[in-house]
């Protein structure tokens, strides 16, 4: 489950968000602060009782380091209460240096969103405030703290189908796979510089699925933003090319996500059922595979503590 715990006032120039301050004036978002521990914890149990295993937060910086000491030590806390939950929990903060990444990991985040969004060879077309390395090293850091790493891109920005074949190729050439590649189609919002550009088709969202599942074939693959414009069948096509995971929340970033009871139909027609928190993930490094409990192992459930060890031997295989 994503929530965005601030919304608006970006100083980044992505084109396809509505997060952006520079173009507040024609998307009519208002900046607003970050949200209170509170309100934050409340909807974290909701996500929980709603049978959701990871909760993310998103903030709409450009990265702490921009916004100051106080509120990323606000977030961390955040991070801290969720994980004590029994959550898995994800942020996604903008850009990360090293250290600021290590004290993500110490407050317990499991993971770390960061998209590429696209290639490298379209990259300047969908932000100027930024580039390409930027993502990589952010990506870098938080492989670094051990702390797993979800990246993935955006279809429908105008790009190419050899983009969409550039950014998967880069994915699948990180040095360790991402845990998890989230696919999303763009949802063109007013005011945004593309705005009027056309989603991808339910069938294009279904091959780059089957391609990043090839490639990457332990990662978990994310049917993630977009996802409200796929109709059942489609959606049911993509779990069959190879996605594993669904974004769910009421919104993803300012756009409309699927209702939860239309998922919980559609995934009891198709025999899907929740995996949950801790379990490792097969691809990646090491920072999902057990090792992180430490000297917290033996709170460990017997079951995931031995799944963990099938993954580790069969990652070391």
């Amino acid at each position: 489950t994503l929530l965005f715990i601030k919304t608006g006032g970006c100083p980044e120039t992505c084109n396809y968000c509505a997060q952006s301050s520079s173009w507040k004036e024609d998307t009519g978002l208002k900046a607003e602060k970050l949200m209170g521990a509170d309100d934050v914890l409340a909807a974290a149990r909701r996500a929980k009782e709603a049978g959701s295993t990871r909760f993310c937060m998103g903030t709409a910086w450009r990265g702490p380091s921009q916004v100051g000491k106080g509120q990323f030590e606000r977030v961390l806390g955040m991070v801290s209460e969720v994980r004590d939950m029994g959550m898995e929990v994800c942020a996604t903060l903008g850009m990360l240096n090293h250290e600021q990444a290590r004290q993500l990991r110490e407050a317990g985040l499991t993971a770390y969103n960061h998209n590429v969004d696209t290639s490298p060879e379209f990259y300047p077309k969908v932000t100027t405030s930024r580039n390409y390395e930027d993502r990589l090293n952010t990506i870098a850091a938080v492989r670094e703290a051990g702390i797993s790493v979800c990246c993935g891109g955006i279809l429908g920005l105008g790009e190419e189908e050899k983009d969409r074949a550039s950014m998967l190729r880069v994915l699948a050439n990180l040095p360790e796979h991402p845990e998890s590649v989230p696919i999303n189609a763009l949802v063109p919002v007013k005011g945004t510089p593309l705005e009027k550009l056309e989603p991808p088709s339910g069938l294009e969202m279904v091959r780059a699925i089957a391609v990043a599942r090839i490639v990457m074939p332990r990662t978990v693959v994310r049917l993630s933003a977009g996802r409200i414009n796929m109709s059942a069948a489609d959606q049911a096509l993509a779990f069959l090319a190879g996605a594993n995971s669904v974004f769910t929340g009421d919104k993803l970033l300012t756009t409309p996500n699927n209702e939860s009871n239309e998922d919980s139909k559609m995934f009891e027609e198709l025999g899907l059922v929740g995996r949950p928190a801790f379990v490792p993930y097969m691809s990646g490094g090491a920072s999902s595979d057990g090792s992180e409990w430490g000297e917290n192992a033996h709170k460990v459930a017997p079951s995931i503590r031995e799944g963990a060890e099938r993954a580790q031997k069969e990652m070391t295989a």
